[in-house]
């Protein structure tokens, strides 16, 4: 005999929860980055996503339209919020737009940070046209709030103008993500630097350590695709790992792992090919 629904909730009542994952990142209403593809992404992979909307940005993938950032004080209140309801597993920030906000939001994480939450950083600094997105006195406060990070998830153009140098092929990318991991006064986090963009036969990212070891995470690339929010999805997949007590080099490889199987299960809508975070 098939269970009533009711009956069927009530028997699985003690099983209803899950680990908390806060994302502080910008809002895209084509649902494809951002805060969206975060909470589709932590929700596939079994934990409860909570959001501090920094900006609210008009676009799709295509092109974007405008960029508004929060008031500071007011992202600053979300976490706060967050926190009082919930106990926190981990943090992953995305977009933070300003000097203003990435100072709001490291005094608002502060007190999770000391108790040991793991944090990880998207630092979304350069589109994929290769615009910069972030003003000067917003990249330096970055720099800054990088070294509060367990992880810091740069693509290839992000972490050469972290680095100072450019970055042309796996050597390269090897290079800047020791340097990156030892040098520069990013002595505490760790560096996970991403080679999309290298178009080489291989995708493959680079997981860098203090001491100079390095882990190589590599796939077979899927040519001719390329849609926006790989940075946000692979960044929240790592996070959600992170959240459910993997450790880091097991986090990042889950985090790989969903990033290659949602660009495979893309989606292809209207004129766009999509990420498909969906659990089916």
């Amino acid at each position: 005999m098939i269970p009533s629904l009711r009956q069927r909730e009530t028997s699985s009542a003690s099983l209803r929860t899950a680990p908390v994952v806060l994302t502080i990142a910008g809002s895209d209403n084509s649902g494809g980055a951002g805060i969206q593809a975060d909470l589709k992404t932590l929700t596939t992979l079994g934990v409860y996503g909570a959001t501090a909307v920094t900006c609210v940005v008009a676009e799709h993938p295509g092109r974007v339209l405008n960029i508004t950032p929060i008031p500071p004080a007011r992202v600053a209140d979300q976490i706060r919020l967050v926190f009082e309801a919930f106990p926190i597993a981990a943090i992953k920030t995305g977009m933070l737009h300003s000097a203003g906000i990435i100072a709001a939001v490291a005094k608002a994480i502060a007190p999770m940070l000391a108790q040991g939450v793991p944090l990880v950083i998207d630092p979304v600094m350069v589109a994929s046209s290769g615009k910069v997105l972030m003003k000067p006195d917003a990249i330096r406060a970055l720099r800054k709030f990088i070294a509060q990070a367990t992880l810091v998830t740069p693509n290839r153009d992000e972490a050469a103008l972290l680095w100072g140098k450019p970055i042309t092929n796996l050597e390269t990318l090897v290079e800047a993500a020791i340097g990156l991991a030892k040098e520069g006064g990013f002595h505490h986090p760790h560096f996970l630097v991403k080679g999309g963009h290298l178009k080489t036969g291989m995708a493959v990212d680079v997981l860098a350590f203090g001491d100079g070891r390095v882990l190589e995470f590599g796939t077979k690339r899927i040519p001719g695709v390329d849609p926006h929010g790989t940075g946000c999805t692979y960044s929240a997949a790592i996070a959600a790992g992170l959240a459910k007590g993997l450790t880091l080099t097991e986090a990042v490889a889950l985090g790989k792992w969903f990033i290659t199987r949602a660009l495979k299960r893309r989606l292809e809508i209207g004129r766009y090919q999509l990420l498909n975070q969906l659990p089916v």
